[in-house]
């Protein structure tokens, strides 16, 4: 019957709508999810173009009987954002800033604008939107408005209620509205019934709702009363998509000060810092943020004052001198509870630190130890001046129920995140977790506090909101609902007749199916690939459209603006297949394959998303599986044995005859169809001598050296046959700095073409015979320089994790060192020549993932090569940009950041690339050639 249903509804859709109609396993699988516990599968997706597309959607389904679930970047964290219905996805379309009006310092958007968009916008004149949540780079407006979102300003602007003007809504029967203040735009029957259900509660209305600023949770009825200027458009934000689907808001715009100060304030603990955030008020900051020591890795806490939590206080001004001004005035007023202060007037700096904060909603998702902690008392409040009491109560509650939480958030306005190590797999878990909610709701409650100060109610606390207002009150609700809706058709079992809290819970049918034979160990994971999986929490870091700085995640994504082809969307889809309900049919899934298909692995998420989510690992054990007793893509066959077939072309000596074949077009249009290339590719061109040949005729005349540190030089595929000249320069700088250089005399090779292509049972046999080969430098305890930063991270992270069983590769994995980390720690007195020049190029995606490059950094300022070379992935990655049907998308990963920052250099900057990919990327595409860093300084040294 469902299935009957679900054709009917797509039929009927197709025949009025303009926008996509996806009710396929995919778009349905997508979907399931937002950034809560909470998991319902809808009947299919629509992506209208506009408000008549809203209204046809809602005619069908009002027909037929079906819900609607208005959903934007779906990051909400109470569950609101997932539907059993059809979902109306507004981030494809309806995402248009129709007008600023500088002087009336007001926006109108469509419900898909996503925030970072307005604010660019209105930066033009000098104004922003002042509510921004820490999601602001992808959280749409109209997330915003149904949630009535804050962030972390809105000490000094509000929440979104306080900056929305207008609201264009369509409800369920298809009325439309014009709601705003005074009420005029709204339709009669609306508007009548609402002034009976005030007229007859105005003692309730007004003495009903606790006075807080982050009071989110329930309607906010109270905004309808005489007083308050009968503001529908404020009564209408926060209800989460339950009484009408929004399509257009006319938003307040603020002005941005004209310099701004970041004030870190350094307290002994969080109850301290707590505490000392209401007192911080009057100084008129625009911010105050609070973070303890838990949520803080080292790094970032070097960064820092001294202390065990911090308020993060930022103070605006005319001008710099004036911001700072003011917030030396704060710092000495908070002096005497702090343990230290730092003021932090760099823009890059504020940010860096802002990401800290930004981050915690992902970073909070693991404890220390890295068990797993969950939403669910995400974001309640309570009035800043009894934040530090609150606290108190809510950790000896957590003491009391054996629970652990990292609690951190908008300390200014009394209203804390946290996450809690709940066990939501087992029967015993989910009871406590609801025994435990209900208990700290009274907490909250007894406080004087709101059971959201965010996010919403949703799911996760609307069933407690009768603890918070009474049931005279949710009676109130109801009504109010039902003047709206009244078929129940709006996002049910939201805010009112809620589902239970312990119901849909996204865990439920991971934990029934149990743990899959997996070949990769997930070491941070416990062995648990479904564990893996559910690192994926939905804050859709991944969903960032623009550059993101020095961020690499994800590309696919910003390439192609779909959900499947980010990071979140292939682990819904992989979460679904191992929950087996909407994708069924397992590791042979091709709704799984083909999100991953555009996978560049290039493990941007292993360190760009705030839970490490390893998507170039989970895309290498399905395809393992996927294709296992099976003819796999003719690129796994070429590409993927590369090592051998280049081994094999330098063994024969047939190098001469494969370059003049790649020029001649027909066989090399053949050669490319037979392999799997893209054609639009060129075959690159190979090198006549292999490094490890050049090694050996040169080290028998000049084995450098007869004293120094000794190191092991790795000769990696790439290097040794495609790019020898950054192994013969390697070795000319390392023997001027005096090292002792050793390469293997056997073929070494760490697997990572066979990983990539999910060959894990060869990739295991070659790694095994590299173990053996190398095994005497790891006895000597010698370090291994590794020039070409993928094998690298290979050697550090896939060859211990796919040969668990083998000390040895834990040992090969600590000895790996970069170029610049071996000059760093075996040559530190060793003075690089002075370039003196700028540089531009690419810091290789891998790189940035799994070693940093930090030490690269520091070889290129005492060189004398200024400036940063490219975030982002070059969009080559190895095999993906050479497959046939990949080329489109990986050049529009390089049209992302690197190439653009070659063409803006200046005459006369060195282009480094160490990744031999980006810099074949360079050349095919920019036409520009780009050299390892080692090339460089090697030329260097040989100039008087």
């Amino acid at each position: 019957m469902a299935q009957a249903q679900a054709e009917d509804v797509a039929r009927a859709l197709r025949g009025v709508v303009r926008g996509e109609v996806e009710f396929d396993t995919a778009s349905r699988a997508l979907v399931t999810m937002d950034a809560s516990n909470y998991r319902r599968v809808p009947l299919g997706v629509v992506a209208p173009r506009d408000a008549d597309d809203v209204a046809a959607t809602l005619a069908v389904c009002r027909e037929r009987g079906v819900p609607v679930v208005a959903r934007g970047a779906g990051t909400s964290i109470a569950g609101q954002a997932t539907g059993v219905g059809v979902v109306l996805d507004f981030t494809r379309h309806m995402r248009a800033i129709q007008e600023i009006d500088p002087e009336a310092r007001t926006a109108v958007v469509q419900p898909g604008v996503i925030l970072d968009e307005l604010r660019n916008a209105a930066g033009a004149y000098g104004l922003t939107f002042g509510p921004d949540p820490s999601t602001h780079s992808r959280c749409t407006l109209g997330g915003m408005i149904g949630n009535n979102s804050c962030g972390s300003h809105s000490v000094a602007w509000g929440t979104t209620a306080d900056n929305v003007s207008a609201l264009d809504v369509l409800t369920y029967g298809g009325e439309r509205a014009r709601l705003a203040a005074g009420g005029e735009g709204v339709p009669g029957r609306l508007r009548e019934g609402a002034a009976a259900l005030v007229q007859g509660e105005l003692a309730r209305l007004r003495t009903g709702f606790p006075e807080l600023p982050r009071r989110i949770s329930g309607y906010a009825l109270d905004e309808l009363l005489p007083e308050k200027g009968e503001d529908w458009a404020r009564a209408f934000t926060g209800s989460e998509g339950t009484l009408g689907v929004l399509t257009a808001a006319t938003v307040k715009l603020v002005p941005v000060p004209g310099a701004r100060v970041l004030a870190v304030l350094g307290y002994a603990d969080e109850s301290a810092a707590a505490e000392a955030a209401a007192g911080l008020l009057p100084y008129g900051p625009l911010t105050v943020e609070g973070m303890a020591n838990d949520l803080v890795s080292d790094a970032a806490r070097a960064s820092l004052p001294r202390g065990g939590a911090w308020l993060f206080v930022e103070v605006g001004g005319d001008d710099p001198t004036h911001a700072r001004a003011n917030a030396e005035d704060l710092c000495r007023a908070a002096r005497e509870g702090t343990t230290d202060h730092s003021l932090v007037t760099d823009p890059g700096a504020q940010r860096s630190l802002w990401r800290v904060r930004e981050d915690a909603s992902g970073t909070a998702t693991r404890m220390p130890d890295g068990a797993e902690a969950w939403p669910g008392w995400e974001d309640c409040a309570v009035p800043p001046a009894r934040l530090g009491a609150y606290l108190k109560d809510f950790r000896g509650l957590l003491r009391e129920y054996g629970l652990r939480g990292l609690p951190y958030g908008h300390f200014g306005d009394g209203c804390i995140h946290v996450r809690i190590d709940f066990d939501l797999l087992g029967e015993a878990g989910i009871q406590k977790f609801r025994d435990f909610s209900y208990d700290l709701a009274d907490v909250v409650v007894a406080h004087g506090g709101s059971l959201s100060g965010e996010h919403g109610d949703g799911q996760a606390r609307a069933e407690l909101l009768p603890k918070m207002y009474g049931d005279e009150m949710i009676g109130l609700f109801n009504r109010f609902k039902d003047l709206w809706d009244p078929k129940g058709g709006l996002n049910p079992g939201m805010l009112v007749r809620p589902d239970r809290i312990d119901q849909n819970l996204r865990f439920e049918p991971l934990a029934r199916r149990g743990p899959v034979d997996v070949e990769f160990g997930y070491p941070h994971d416990g062995g648990d690939f479904s564990a893996a999986v559910r690192r994926c929490v939905g804050v859709a870091k991944c969903r960032t459209e623009s550059a993101p700085g020095a961020s690499v995640m994800c590309p696919s994504f910003r390439a192609t603006g779909e959900e499947k082809h980010s990071t979140r969307g292939r682990a819904r889809l992989l979460h679904e297949m191992l929950a087996g309900e909407v994708v069924t049919d397992g590791w042979q899934s091709e709704e799984v394959r083909d999100a991953l298909d555009l996978c560049l692995s290039c493990k941007g998420c292993r360190t760009d998303c705030p839970v490490g989510v390893d998507m170039a690992t989970y895309k290498a054990e399905f395809m393992h599986h996927h294709y296992e007793g099976k003819r796999r893509p003719m690129a796994h066959y070429s590409m993927g044995w590369l090592p051998e077939w280049l081994r094999l072309g330098a063994a024969t000596r047939a190098v001469p005859l494969l370059n003049a074949g790649a020029r001649i077009g027909p066989l090399a249009a053949v050669a490319k169809k037979l392999g799997g290339i893209a054609p639009e590719r060129d075959i690159p061109a190979l090198p006549r001598t292999p490094f490890t040949r050049w090694w050996r005729k040169q080290s028998d005349r000049d084995r450098g050296p007869e004293d120094g540190q000794r190191i092991v030089l790795w000769p990696d595929t790439f290097t040794n046959y495609l790019s020898p000249e950054a192994g013969s320069a390697a070795v000319e700088v390392f023997r001027d700095a005096g090292l002792r250089i050793a390469v293997p005399p056997k073929q070494v090779c760490c697997g990572l073409t066979y990983v990539s292509t999910g060959q894990l049972d060869r990739a295991r046999t070659v790694m095994r015979r590299t173990l053996d080969h190398i095994e005497p430098a790891l006895d000597a305890g010698l370090p291994v320089a590794v020039l070409e930063p993928p094998c690298a991270a290979a050697l550090k992270t896939d060859v211990p994790e796919l040969l668990g069983d083998d000390p040895r590769a834990a040992r090969l994995a600590a000895s790996v060192r970069t170029f610049a980390q071996v000059l760093e720690e075996y040559a530190p007195d060793w003075t690089p020549p002075r370039l003196d020049r700028p540089v531009a190029g690419q810091t290789h995606c891998h790189q940035h993932a799994v070693i940093g490059e930090a030490s690269e950094k520091r070889l290129r300022e005492r060189a004398g090569l200024t400036g940063e070379l490219s975030g982002g992935c070059c969009g080559l990655a190895g095999n993906f940009g050479f497959e046939d049907g990949h080329y489109e998308v990986s050049a529009a990963c390089a049209e992302d950041q690197l190439l653009p920052a070659v063409r803006s250099a200046a005459p006369g900057t060195e282009l480094l690339a160490d990744g031999y990919s980006c810099r074949t990327q360079l050349e095919q595409l920019g036409g520009v050639r780009s050299r390892h860093l080692a090339e460089v300084l090697a030329e260097a040294l040989k100039t008087p």
